[in-house]
């Protein structure tokens, strides 16, 4: 009885003869390059698949150098600010045939830097959004030879290439619609006081000073139950306006509010920041800035994909701007009615 033999696995070789192309253009197509005519990539995908090809993806990298990974590391996956920006990111990525992880640290300093550190080696760039680590931190990681980028951020002598919202000038504007309407003293419903957007816009909210604005600070972390808690503090000063750190705050607020029988904006004012999805359906349209996610997580790539490429970048691109929109949540201040 003659022996069985189990069939041999399929090479790359197999591809190309099944494809009738060269193995260096098998190796191409697989390792994601898109150097590659599309016809001809699809055709190679087809005879992987007829042969039975499984391109060993630790070979693959030892081979290349390259993971075709990123990843990205957040401080709250539950916010849907972050994952707007996470998903144009991961089409960007896509579109230059590299995969996206996400991490979270849950707004912890040391464990967003010990997340980023363990991800040198598995992944060949690191994009830190609204990143919480420490300036000395920060100035750590150009030695780990990992191309970073910095999104929501700016921090002088850290040699990482930053992108960044414009928070201070729409949050100045924000108040300066306040002023207009006669508000003269509002409680600033704050961010973690670890994030450089809460910074940012808690200067521009002190500035609102020269407006004949007098603001209160009471921190928060950003979130819905946050600004609730923020809220029920505010009420108890004289305060007829309150400017939340973001649009998940104010939402929080506002559920407050009406739960102690006050109306927006008969009787408070309540503006928000970043025009979420989440806030542009409420039976109240809010008063806030939008920000581009998509244009944030674009330039985020681009700044990564030039240093995995190996072109020079700037360490701080031009802040992007955020746009004032005026909704229903804002009124005359219940004082001067």
């Amino acid at each position: 009885m003659p022996a069985h033999h189990p069939p041999s696995r399929a090479t790359v070789s197999t591809v190309a003869a099944a494809a009738g192309v060269s193995t260096a253009t098998v190796s191409r197509v697989m390792s994601g390059a898109l150097t590659v005519n599309a016809d001809l990539a699809a055709r190679v995908r087809r005879a992987a698949e007829e042969v039975g090809y499984h391109p060993n993806s630790a070979a693959r990298v030892l081979a290349s150098g390259m993971h075709r990974c990123i990843a990205v590391v957040i401080p709250d996956a539950a916010n849907p600010y972050f994952l707007e920006v996470i998903k144009s990111v991961l089409l960007s990525a896509a579109g230059e045939g590299y995969r996206t992880l996400v991490a979270d640290s849950q707004g912890d300093p040391i464990e967003e830097l010990s997340i980023s550190r363990s991800l040198v080696g598995t992944v060949d760039g690191l994009i830190l959004l609204s990143s919480r680590i420490s300036a000395d931190g920060l100035r750590e990681i150009p030695r780990w030879g990992i191309p970073t980028v910095l999104v929501n951020r700016r921090e002088l002598g850290v040699e990482i290439p930053m992108v960044a919202i414009d928070n201070f000038s729409a949050m100045l504007a924000l108040c300066g619609h306040l002023a207009e309407l006669g508000h003269k003293r509002v409680a600033y419903l704050g961010g973690s006081p670890l994030a450089w957007q809460n910074q940012e816009r808690w200067r521009a909210v002190q500035q609102a000073a020269v407006l004949g604005l007098e603001a209160t600070l009471i921190e928060g972390d950003g979130s819905i139950e946050a600004g609730r808690l923020a809220a029920a503090s505010a009420i108890m000063q004289d305060v007829t306006a309150l400017v939340c750190f973001n649009d998940l705050a104010a939402i929080g607020a506002i559920s407050l509010l009406r739960e102690e029988g006050l109306r927006v904006p008969q009787d408070i004012s309540v503006t928000g920041f970043d025009d979420i999805a989440l806030a542009r359906y409420g039976d109240l349209r809010l008063t806030t800035a939008r920000t581009s996610r998509a244009d944030l997580g674009r330039q985020a790539w681009d700044l990564l994909h030039g240093k995995l490429v190996g072109e020079k970048t700037d360490l701080a691109m031009p802040l992007l701007k955020a746009e004032v929109i005026i909704g229903e949540s804002t009124g005359v201040a219940a004082t001067v009615r």
